[in-house]
Formats: C-alpha cells, structure tokens, sequence
C-alpha cells in the first residue's frame, strides 16, 4: 500500500518542488509475506507505550510490535524526513503531531491507509479527523490524543473577591480589569509569545484556518479575520495592563501559579499535570470551564497539542501496522489501556467516555471535569496545518516576541501580517504552487 496521490489535497502537497527527490522504498502491501511473525517498529515519545505494546503482543503473537523511544517534536520528524530521503531506516508505526502530517505527507512518508481505517471517522471529532486527512479520502494517520482547550482558574480566589467566571471574551476582559482593579498584584492571564500552538488554538476558536486548497495551490490565511480579531482583542488586553505580557513555561510564570499571581490560564485537557508538577501547592483550588466565548449562541474551541499514530510509506506491513494502531486508538481496550499508562486524553469519543469516568487527581474536587471537556472537543472546527507550519511558528515567536515588548495592541495585529508574508513568501520559495 502506497501513499494516495489521487487525492486532490495529496496532489498538492506532493507537488512540492524542493520535495521531489524525497525517496521512498514503498515497500507496501506488495512485499511477499514474512515467514513467522510480522515484526513492526514503532516510533513514539509517550511515555510507558511500551507497556500498552506489551498487551497487544500478548494476544498477537503474529503481529508483534517493538517500541523504540524518541524524543518528542521535531527532533523526531527530522529523523523520520531523513530515512525517508535515505531510502531506508523509517519504523513501520509513527506517532506525530497533527501539525507535523502536511509536512509529512510533502515527503511521501506516510501511507495511505484509508482501506483498513475509513470507517473510524464517526468515532473522532470532525475537526480532528481532518487534520488527518487533509480534508480528502485519504487517511494518513488514526489520531490518538487531542487538546481541547478551556479555562482553568483558581476557584478559591474567584470567590474570595467575588469574581465570576466568564462566558464570553467581553466578560473575560472585564474581570481581568475587575480583578487588577481589586488586587493589581493578580493577573487573569497573560499572553506567551513563546506558545505559537497556544495562539494557533485561540485562533482556531474564533473560526481560522492558516492554510487552505484551492484548485492545485495552496492558500495562507494567517491574517485572516477571525486571527486579527484574536490578535487585537490579546493587544488590547496587554496594552491596558490587565493581562500579563510574560512567557508560560518559565521559573517566574511556575511561581506565580503556585503563589495566586496568576489565576486563571487558557490552556488544554492536559493542564491539570502541569498544574501539579509546577503549582503543587494549588491542589483542589482549581477548576475548569468552557473557553470563554466570541459568539455564545455557538460554542467553540480550539486545540493546543495532540497527535496520531501513522504508518510509514517504508512498511513492508502496512495492513498490520493499521491493524496495530487501530487497536491502540480506536478499542476500548487500547484506549484504557493509553489513559491508565500514558495519562493522555483520547481523541476517540466513544472509548474516552468509559476510560475517563473519574476526574484528574488534581481536580478532585471537580466530578465533572471530563463530562465537560467532552462537551468542549466536540466544538472545535476544522483548522487546516500547511507544510511549512514550522516557518509560520518560528516567525509567531519572532513578531509576537516584539509585540509584547512593545505592549501595544496596534503591534499585535501588525504581528499576523508578518506572519503571514513570512509564510506566503516561504511556501513560494519552497516550490509550491501558491494562489494569493
């Protein structure tokens, strides 16, 4: 099983100039059958899949499957892009980021494997199974986590000084202002220019997709309506001094979790380990809500992080390689099993149900933390990743790391339009057909 290129959305990306010497060796279905077990690599970050691997060996032994670890992001897809262009090296099974599969498919490292998966779409959300179809027939990958996002916030200060919880962006702006104005050493939020994936969600939200297909081109949308919108809104914020203009993910930005500087964060299903790894003292104060809203009449999300399991266009077994990824996605089974060892949120809505019936240990206090985040990961729309998201990202830190500096809302907007000639100017440089 070769990647599809009959597709229109496989056509395109394949069409890449600087990407037609990436090689393949396509073993696919046509490789003669092994003698003994089929034996499949599998390249992955999460932690303790080798145990989830474990179960699935023991009840097939004919189709046995070896974790080999990697580091997680980038480092992992230039390893992958470099056996591709080899010609040999690549692992039969895959895990990548939805952002990263554009990219991929550009290098024809991914199989389609649509005969053996087509029929999961119903048990993903629409948005999700998008980014692993690239909106066509074909399916490059089975998703395994997502990250909706929704609103974290310190329930025991909200009450302390009389705050309510936010529904919309008008009513975030205003208790970021009513809670400066109460205690000006407290922050709502703060706006990180070093968290494109963090902007990207927020963007999503508000109904963007940075790339699209029309006819044979590519098409970029980054300074689209929906992301200057989001983008002035944040400016505005920061320039009125009610939100905080610091990084996440820094000494200072841990600390004031920890301590009731910063009270509330946007963030993703995930945010309850970083919570605990970086505000322990905070156990059982916090809580989460729906992302606050532009349009309450239509509920929405974005997400921030996730990623898929694929098969490589160098597996010499791509039928059971989907096998195995269908089971570790898509069965109850595999999905227990991911949740119990991994600590992931499963993209899978019918499995996920059954295996996060109990609230995170550090939102305890919350029963009904992932009857909410259900309900939130159904509202996120489709948002469409290009081949070169890496470009688009390093130039969000570069701009919106001089936005914050200058704390002026007119800057944030004039950040987008940076990044949108960065990444038209990039895309046309690389080879691929543009339509502006």
């Amino acid at each position: 099983m070769r990647l599809s290129t009959g597709t229109k959305a496989a056509a395109i990306i394949a069409s890449a100039a600087l990407l037609m010497t990436a090689c393949s060796s396509g073993g696919g279905s046509d490789a003669p059958a092994a003698d003994g077990p089929v034996e499949l690599t599998f390249w992955t970050w999460a932690p303790n899949v080798d145990k989830v691997v474990e179960t699935w060996n023991a009840a097939n032994p004919d189709i046995h499957v070896t974790v080999n670890k990697q580091d997680g992001g980038d480092p992992a897809i230039t390893k992958l892009l470099t056996a591709v262009k080899a010609g040999s090296g690549a692992p039969d099974i895959m895990q990548t980021e939805y952002q990263k599969i554009p990219t991929l498919v550009s290098a024809d490292a991914l199989a389609d494997i649509s005969g053996e998966v087509a029929d999961l779409a119903d048990q993903f959300p629409e948005g999700v199974w998008n980014d692993v179809t690239l909106g066509s027939d074909a399916v490059y990958a089975v998703p395994q986590d997502s990250g909706p996002m929704q609103f974290y916030y310190r329930a025991d200060i909200f009450e302390q000084l009389g705050l309510t919880v936010p529904t919309t962006w008008d009513e975030y702006a205003a208790t970021a202002a009513a809670l400066q104005a109460a205690d000006p050493t407290k922050y709502l939020g703060t706006f990180s220019a070093t968290d494109a994936g963090w902007f990207t969600g927020l963007s999503q939200q508000a109904g963007a997709s940075w790339w699209g297909i029309d006819g044979d081109s590519w098409t970029v949308a980054v300074d689209d309506e929906a992301t200057l919108k989001v983008a002035d809104y944040w400016g505005g914020l920061v320039e009125s001094g009610v939100i905080d203009n610091k990084p996440m993910y820094t000494p200072e930005w841990n600390a004031a979790l920890n301590n009731g500087t910063q009270i509330g964060w946007l963030s993703a299903i995930w945010a309850p380990g970083v919570l605990e790894g970086n505000a322990p003292d905070t156990a059982g104060l916090w809580k989460m809500a729906p992302m606050p809203q532009w349009d309450a009449a239509k509920p929405a999300t974005g997400n921030w992080g996730g990623s898929a399991t694929a098969v490589t266009s160098q597996s010499k077994h791509p039928a059971e390689a989907a096998q195995f990824i269908e089971w570790l996605n898509a069965s109850q089974e595999g999905v227990d099993l991911l949740v119990e060892q991994t600590g992931i949120y499963p993209a899978n809505i019918p499995a996920s149900a059954e295996a996060l019936s109990e609230p995170p240990t550090f939102f305890a206090n919350q029963p009904d933390f992932y009857e909410i985040a259900a309900q939130t990961a159904k509202t996120a729309g489709s948002f469409t990743y290009g081949p070169n998201v890496n470009v688009t990202y390093s130039a969000y830190n570069d701009e919106f790391g001089k936005a914050t500096e200058a704390k002026s809302q007119a800057a944030f907007t004039a950040a987008v339009e940076a990044m949108q000639k960065v990444t038209l100017e990039d895309l046309k440089s690389s080879g691929f057909n543009v339509k502006e």
